[in-house]
């Protein structure tokens, strides 16, 4: 065989899976990049599949479920109108500028309506989960931050998301103590179940 034919023939065989790729439409709605934060259970907009047993096992051992679900990444979840709330931080007793979109429009991005009688199960990496009512998330102008202070939140921080609200601004919070004002709050978020009320 003529050594230049086989390379040909190598180069060409090598090749082709990656051409096949590249024609490949991704599904509709589906992002580009690493998902940052995943919306599961009852959505209208799903853009992945079931959940991976073998190679999603921070979700299975957080016991998360899910045959269809929507996923975000960084880049969609900053290009969302975006709100900055000013909450005086459990943390150091300080206040701090947090922005990003609202609850209620991240879960838009899924098929959620605004106005939809369901429950919203939130997930942080540390396995931490709260559940409230879409309605209470919507009265409290709950966003998903992003950025603290103008800088992006970071794993291993408070982020890479941060589900909030200014406790101070909601009168069921403003007289509780800085500990107990973020009970419903959890840094970190990477999951939100949807579930009907």
């Amino acid at each position: 065989m003529n050594k230049r034919d086989f390379l040909a023939g190598t180069a060409l065989a090598t090749a082709w899976p990656l051409v096949q790729a590249s024609n490949e439409r991704p599904r509709r709605g589906a992002s580009a990049g690493p998902a940052v934060l995943t919306i599961g259970g009852d959505i209208g907009q799903p853009n992945r599949g079931p959940l991976d047993p073998q190679l999603e096992q921070m979700m299975v051992k957080h016991g998360v479920r899910f045959t269809q679900a929507h996923a975000l990444t960084a880049e969609r979840l900053h290009r969302l109108p975006a709100v900055t709330i000013r909450p005086t931080l459990e943390y150091d007793q300080k206040p701090h500028a947090l922005t990003g979109p609202l609850l209620t429009t991240v879960l838009a991005e899924a098929g959620v309506s605004a106005q939809a009688a369901v429950q919203v199960g939130l997930r942080a990496v540390d396995g931490y989960r709260v559940a409230l009512s879409l309605a209470d998330a919507r009265s409290y102008r709950m966003i998903v931050a992003t950025h603290l202070d103008g800088q992006p939140l970071s794993l291993g921080g408070l982020g890479p998301q941060w589900a909030v609200y200014d406790p101070e601004t909601i009168p069921a919070f403003k007289d509780k103590s800085l500990s107990e004002r973020f009970a419903l709050c959890p840094w970190g978020l990477y999951y939100i179940d949807v579930t009907r009320a």
